[in-house]
């Protein structure tokens, strides 16, 4: 739930890629036949995709989500529920969508918010994605945050960032990285806190990926995944803690690309 960046990722500027105030980057989309806008998981920033424009090949277009309230949006107030941060994601994506067809990626938080925004999308009667990959999240089955853990102290809350396994603890050793990421990680906490589920079923297929120790799920959560999709595509499981994603990026890629132009072609 907390993105593995270092004070080397933040160019001198203070942006990292996206321009002030841009939910996309890159703020171009690439030229790619599908598009994946990958949101991060709490805490995280667009950064966190980075080494992912390497390993999808050119027919994937990707674009990461950087919400407002962190690195080159960092002044900018971090939403405290779900509601208002899917309704200005949705705004911006409706903005950057073109005729392509496109998909939603999302780690931790970030499932939660790509299965929120598509069924905002589907009640308002905008175009919907060909799928959602869902990683280290899923409807049920899921610890959510507690408001008890989210106001720990600084250093308890980073000890309990650790013991979810992925991140090195290096990174919490500087304190220009903790500065930039703490609040945007105990914001984005509390939204999770803040959620009700509501039982919502979406009208697009899911995959679930999930790992062998993630101490946030419980044994069997992605299956929730079968009675809130119209067609769950099943769970991909990998090696290792919650933020496997960081270990796992090629397998996942690989996986995601393979389903992505399975989902093309089923959509047209």
């Amino acid at each position: 739930m907390h993105d593995h960046v270092t004070a080397r990722d933040q160019p001198a500027s203070g942006h990292s890629g996206a321009a002030s105030g841009q939910w996309f980057s890159p703020v171009d989309a690439p030229a790619g036949a599908i598009r994946v806008f990958a949101l991060p998981h709490a805490g995280g920033a667009s950064v966190m995709y980075r080494e992912w424009n390497d390993l999808l090949p050119a027919d994937i277009s990707l674009q990461a989500v950087q919400l407002p309230g962190r690195q080159d949006r960092r002044f900018e107030p971090a939403d405290l529920t779900i509601e208002p941060l899917v309704e200005s994601l949705r705004d911006a994506l409706l903005a950057e969508l073109d005729d392509r067809p496109f998909a939603l990626f999302g780690h931790s938080m970030g499932g939660l918010v790509a299965y929120r925004l598509a069924l905002e999308l589907e009640r308002a009667g905008d175009p919907t994605p060909i799928l959602i990959g869902a990683a280290a999240w899923s409807p049920e089955g899921f610890t959510m945050p507690t408001q008890e853990k989210i106001s720990l102290p600084e250093d308890e809350l980073v000890a309990w960032l650790l013991s979810l396994g992925s991140l090195p603890p290096e990174i919490y050793q500087d304190p220009a990285v903790m500065a930039l990421t703490m609040p945007a990680t105990r914001a984005d906490l509390t939204v999770c806190a803040n959620y009700t589920d509501d039982g919502a079923r979406v009208d697009c297929p899911v995959i679930a990926y999930t790992a062998t120790d993630d101490p946030l799920m419980e044994p069997g959560a992605a299956r929730s995944w079968a009675t809130r999709s119209s067609a769950y595509l099943g769970e991909c499981t990998f090696p290792g803690g919650h933020f496997f994603i960081h270990d796992q990026a090629l397998p996942i890629t690989l996986d995601l690309t393979r389903r992505l132009r399975k989902a093309l072609v089923t959509a047209s």
